[in-house]
């Protein structure tokens, strides 16, 4: 059977083509390509503004969240010129990739054109990509430990965050953790906001050791803590942005939240189909982040602390055998 005409989307004056609008991507409700479009279109100044001027990895789905996914650093072929790209570099294999770089809505909508559902952001934009300016706690849960806890220890982070005068703009992810992102100035490298991150989520441990863990290996780890994951400030780690859509048949939404609503959210509560309405009330909860930005210097002299005391500099992902 053909599939269904392509239809013209006209986005800040631009036009995109999107075709196969009738494929089912979210089986659970039966949403299509045609409704992600929408989705994006009604979140379109909160996705721009978690994505504006970050390098952009892509997870695509040509068939739907229930077939293939693709990991894609690099643009897609077949761009329009309009679109926009920085180039990033990987010393690891010694090569460059030019990545999606989002100005506006427009290239949004190309990219879930080309079969993109998740969006997952550097922690540095475009003007220099190795100086981060967004500090990300994931509060990753293990198997064991319920949502409950996950709320528990986001408040414990929050504690933390008043008392050194950060500002923590928290969100589901989509999944059954927690993300708090605090925008930084961009004057370390990535291996100081790890440094950072990493002293920070002891605090954390220390306020609430039964809730939360920062033990590295995941086999040494209480399978109901929850893990502060400060490893996602690692360079080029990505998770998903505020607003992007995840890959699992509910479609589930990364969703800024406010911290008076930590305890009463319920990530499966935030979907394609729920989140438009939300933000059509509440608008973008994360629209003043880059007003609210932090100096780093207390916790890198936690940092320092940590290390005097012995405390190990938690091991890089490549280095884990």
């Amino acid at each position: 059977m053909p599939g269904s005409p392509a239809v013209e989307i006209e986005v800040g004056g631009h036009s995109v083509r999107v075709s196969n609008p009738d494929r089912v991507y979210f089986p659970d409700r039966g949403e299509t390509k045609l409704d992600l479009v929408h989705y994006y279109l009604s979140v379109g100044e909160g996705i721009v503004n978690a994505l504006r001027e970050r390098p952009c990895m892509l997870h695509r789905y040509p068939t739907g969240v229930g077939g293939e996914k693709v990991h894609q650093k690099r643009l897609p072929a077949g761009a329009p010129p309009w679109m926009e790209t920085v180039r990033v570099f990987f010393p690891r294999y010694s090569r460059t990739a030019d990545e999606l770089c989002v100005t506006e809505l427009a290239h949004v909508i190309w990219a879930v054109q080309m079969s993109t559902v998740e969006f997952h952001p550097w922690n540095s934009r475009r003007q220099d990509t190795e100086q981060p300016d967004e500090w990300r706690i994931d509060l990753d849960p293990m198997p064991e430990a319920s949502y409950r806890r996950v709320r528990t220890v986001a408040h414990v982070a929050h504690e933390v965050l008043d008392e050194l005068g950060a500002v923590g703009w928290p969100k589901t992810s989509g999944g059954s953790g927690m993300h708090i992102y605090v925008r930084i100035r961009p004057e370390h490298g990535f291996e100081d906001v790890r440094r950072a991150a990493a002293a920070f989520a002891r605090e954390v441990e220390r306020r609430a050791p039964q809730e939360a863990t920062t033990t590295w290996w995941r086999r040494d780890r209480d399978p109901a803590a929850v893990f502060v994951d400060y490893n996602q400030n690692t360079r080029d780690h990505t998770i998903a942005a505020a607003y992007s859509v995840r890959g699992n048949p509910q479609g589930t939404v990364s969703t800024p939240l406010a911290w008076n609503e930590v305890d009463d959210a319920n990530p499966e509560d935030f979907t394609i189909a729920t989140v438009p309405a939300r933000y059509a009330v509440k608008g973008d909860l994360h629209a003043g982040i880059d007003e609210a930005v932090f100096d780093l210097a207390p916790l890198l002299e936690w940092a320092d602390r940590d290390e005097r005391e012995g405390l190990p500099v938690p091991p890089h992902e490549e280095e884990q055998g």
